[in-house]
């Protein structure tokens, strides 16, 4: 697997979280204040100079008010796919 930095589906999700944001109403600032991080926070993921963890994800799509399971469905379908069946680890 190779690094998600600016690839195709890293570039949808800056993509989409600068949309929610812009459709919000909000400047990078506010959404910051909404996190207590600073400007550069926001900035650097709208970027692409930084990757979100799972739980700072979770964090900046509650501070847009977007619904975090409707976000990754998003990228599901663009990306071809659905939610597929889990991997069965080998007892």
């Amino acid at each position: 697997m190779s690094k998600s930095l600016r690839s195709p589906r890293h570039n949808k999700l800056r993509q989409l979280l600068v949309d929610a944001r812009k459709n919000g109403g909000w400047t990078q600032e506010q959404v910051a204040a909404k996190l207590s991080k600073p400007q550069s926070f926001v900035a650097k993921y709208e970027g692409g100079e930084r990757r979100l963890d799972l739980i700072e994800l979770i964090d900046v799509l509650r501070a847009l008010d977007h619904d975090p399971i409707a976000l990754v469905e998003e990228i599901l379908r663009e990306d071809g796919g659905g939610i597929s069946e889990p991997i069965q680890s080998e007892a």
